[in-house]
């Protein structure tokens, strides 16, 4: 009992000096020396020293790439293209968290510990979609401002055939970027999108269904609202609040992420001389390994290596003078592929939809996006580049049209490459693209012989446009009767509204001519309402008296902004029923009931 007892005293007393010392330590008595007293704060001093440069290491890290990239066993694919990407050199965070107060990134990554949850629990699902991302206005906008103007630029683009040769080809194309504001006098090219309020409703998670787009325009406020008219969908469900707003990254969607398609790599890698072009068919075998289906990367590996074996049994004579050449090809091939397929997680070239590219401008820019007129998205491919110019082998010079202001009236229509096969009559020499296009009528040989056989628009084998859908009497007549003038080779179809005959009452009763109500001429844009009013109706309210025997009066609209004469009164004349470009059931008829 009596050694339980000291043992406890003992420890009392220890516990006891413990505390003493710790209080000595940061209040100290007033008779000890001065670097005594001075300790507590020297050691406070240090210990936030430390525990500052620690904070501040692991914060770094844990904002770097290679935290983001390689600390998370599902970001291998996205860390992979990351770093071949034109962002290389910008940390994640920036993108995914935004420059900003340190305060608001921290509290923006505290929410991003679901992430950790996620991964520890396995409950994420493969592969990897981002749900969101800050705006482009916080994020791409502080580095690329869409107020610059980017003049013209041009691209080259390399590719080789999958023949024999490898025989190589250079698309040259300029490139209008644009940019800028109206009020400058620019608001052009490309970045028009940004720069202008454009909206638009998806329909599935990665917007690339979208049949409904909303154009803001920035002189006036005024809106034109387009509908994908194969889409069957009902722009009256549209909210306004289910609305984006078109940003950078509606098409820039994985400009730090993008995985090349098989044709594109090997292509680039043949450039670069990474895999010597010498190697016949080189080009056509390297693609056919890596679009081979493979349950592994190590089964890959072994498929890849197999060229070898292709080249040593198909081209002995090549193999034994530069099988140094193949076993490069080999190693290159292996590493495009490394880098490309991640069948741990579920990604490949094909699993995340890239939209810099036609794929993203068809969303919209696919003709079959029509407004209450049936003027369609403009469907041109000059609005973002020149017309492609293809260079073959033995090409040294090519000539780039640059030019795209000079045009006849017919070049202006929003539909135009929609229309261009079919406005022109091949029995009239005056009515033909070889009128102004030399050979222009062997446009489907794509041998670049004619203006028109551009193989870049015809066989290059990229992403096109699907134009069927102007083939039916749906959408067809709506496009054709949208030009200037209704094509004389096109008869009329009972079905369609018949041409008008007020575009020759205009122009030989009155002895009117084009230039009286275009200006400027050729006409880029329907004449506007004044050039109508200065003969109709002088005004407005005298255009409703004009029509004011209808029940209800046309031109007395309840639509809530000035609506443009061409609307109903498209390719000079009257809509018969100009109410059932929106209410099927509004018929137009006089108001004491005679007829319409």
């Amino acid at each position: 009992m009596l050694a339980r007892e000291q043992r406890a005293s003992h420890e009392a007393s220890t516990v006891k000096r413990i505390l003493t010392w710790f209080h000595n330590l940061f209040f100290p008595p007033g008779h000890w020396p001065l670097w005594m007293r001075l300790s507590p704060f020297v050691l406070s001093g240090g210990l936030f020293l430390v525990v500052l440069f620690l904070s501040v290491n692991a914060w770094e890290y844990t904002n770097s790439p290679e935290f983001c990239g390689t600390g998370c066993h599902t970001m291998p694919p996205e860390y992979a293209a990351y770093q071949a990407s034109p962002h290389a050199e910008v940390k994640c965070v920036e993108c995914h968290i935004g420059r900003e107060f340190v305060g608001n990134q921290f509290a923006r990554k505290l929410g991003d510990v679901r992430h950790v949850a996620a991964m520890i629990s396995k409950s994420y699902e493969y592969p990897i979609e981002i749900k969101s991302m800050r705006p482009a206005t916080e994020i791409c906008e502080r580095c690329h401002s869409p107020e610059k103007f980017s003049d013209d630029s041009q691209r080259i683009v390399v590719s080789y055939q999958p023949d024999l040769e490898n025989t190589r080809y250079v698309t040259y194309l300029n490139m209008r970027t644009g940019g800028g504001t109206v009020r400058q006098g620019l608001g052009k090219g490309i970045h028009w999108h940004i720069q202008n309020q454009v909206y638009y409703y998806a329909t599935d998670g990665d917007d690339q269904q979208v049949p409904y787009v909303k154009v803001v325009n920035p002189e006036d406020g005024s809106t034109s609202e387009y509908v994908d008219v194969r889409s069957g969908f009902d722009p009256y469900q549209v909210q306004e609040e289910d609305l984006k707003r078109m940003d950078c990254i509606t098409c820039h969607n994985r400009i730090s992420h993008a995985i090349p398609q098989p044709e594109e790599a090997v292509d680039t890698a043949l450039f670069r001389q990474r895999i010597p072009a010498s190697i016949p068919e080189i080009r056509l075998k390297a693609v056919e390994a890596l679009h081979a289906s493979y349950n592994s990367n190590e089964e890959a590996m072994n498929g890849i290596a197999r060229l070898s074996d292709f080249y040593r049994e198909t081209y002995p004579d090549f193999y034994d003078g530069n099988s140094g050449a193949i076993s490069q090809a080999v190693s290159v091939l292996q590493e495009i592929y490394a880098q490309s397929v991640f069948p741990d997680q579920k990604v490949n070239w094909d699993t995340h939809r890239n939209n810099l590219s036609h794929t993203g401008c068809f969303r919209c820019h696919d003709g079959n996006h029509l407004d209450i007129s049936g003027r369609a998205i403009r469907l041109e491919c000059n609005l973002c580049h020149a017309i492609p110019v293809t260079a073959g082998p033995g090409d040294e010079i090519v000539n780039l049209a640059v030019d795209n202001r000079h045009r006849p009236q017919s070049h202006a229509s929003p539909s135009w490459i929609a229309l261009h096969e079919y406005v022109y009559d091949e029995n009239d020499e005056n009515e033909t693209c070889s009128s102004c296009h030399e050979g222009a009528a062997n446009y489907a040989a794509a041998d670049d012989a004619s203006f028109c056989a551009n193989s870049a628009c015809h066989g290059s084998g990229a992403v096109q446009v699907n134009l069927d859908g102007f083939e039916t009497l749906s959408i067809f007549p709506k496009v054709v009767l949208s030009l200037p003038h209704y094509p004389a080779s096109l008869p009329p179809v009972a079905e369609w509204n018949s041409p008008p005959s007020l575009d020759e009452i205009h122009r030989e009763q009155e002895e009117m001519e084009c230039k009286d109500c275009h200006d400027p001429f050729p006409p880029e844009a329907p004449p506007g309402n004044e050039i109508c009013t200065s003969c109709h109706g002088e005004t407005l309210p005298g255009a409703q008296a004009l029509t004011a025997k209808y029940d209800p009066n046309p031109h007395d609209w309840h639509y809530g902004q000035d609506l443009s004469c061409y609307i109903c009164h498209n390719n000079f004349g009257p809509e018969k029923n100009p109410c059932a470009l929106c209410h099927e059931d509004k018929p137009l008829k006089l108001k004491d009931g005679s007829g319409n």
